[in-house]
């Protein structure tokens, strides 16, 4: 965690620096603003995260209208101490349109988002849920489903259309974040393995 701003390079870009804003759980990246010292010492103190406006000229807290806060877990520096990276937990939408994130969504921010809902409905266990009858039934169940749904995958693959292949997958993707879920695990750990395995870090 970022804790103090002399390192930082602020004489190349006037007093401010870009910071990028990326959601803690899924990380999907939400939006960029700039921070001078003042924005910095303000978001650390609060642990809300704090920009400096270019157009109004002043300090202003993200949400200090709406309440759309975004609350503060990390704050780092890249490496050339001119850019800031902020983990934030977002409380409600972050761009002024409405929407979640100021850019278009990824496919893999969905399955971030979607590993969130099953991991509240784990805990949740609301009724007339299917993926709560998932979790009453148990982890080896859950296993033969996710067995089930890769055997139709394979499939659809040889033997249908690309919407089918596109249904079954995506009926494979959501039973396997929800076996993940069953072992105490998520898809990040998986994205863990294929990051050592191709050495990437």
């Amino acid at each position: 965690m970022l804790t103090e701003s002399r390192a930082l390079d602020w004489d190349k870009q006037a007093g401010l620096l870009p910071v990028v804003v990326q959601d803690a759980t899924t990380l999907r990246v939400l939006m960029v603003g700039y921070m001078d010292r003042e924005a910095l010492a303000a978001t650390l103190e609060s642990r809300r995260v704090t920009f400096y406006s270019r157009t109004r000229k002043r300090l202003w807290m993200k949400g200090e209208q709406s309440g759309n806060t975004l609350d503060l877990v990390s704050l780092e520096a890249d490496c050339d101490n001119d850019t800031l990276l902020a983990l934030v937990n977002p409380r409600g939408p972050t761009c002024h349109l409405g929407t979640r994130s100021c850019f278009r969504q990824a496919p893999g921010d969905f399955l971030g988002e979607l590993g969130q809902v099953v991991a509240q409905r784990q805990q949740d266990r609301p009724e007339a849920s299917y993926t709560t009858r998932l979790f009453d039934a148990g982890t080896r169940s859950i296993a033969q489903k996710v067995g089930e749904e890769a055997v139709e995958t394979a499939l659809a693959a040889v033997a249908q259309d690309e919407a089918a292949l596109c249904n079954e997958s995506a009926d494979l993707l959501y039973h396997l974040l929800v076996l993940l879920r069953a072992r105490g695990l998520s898809l990040d750990d998986v994205v863990d393995v294929l990051k050592q395995r191709h050495q990437i870090r």
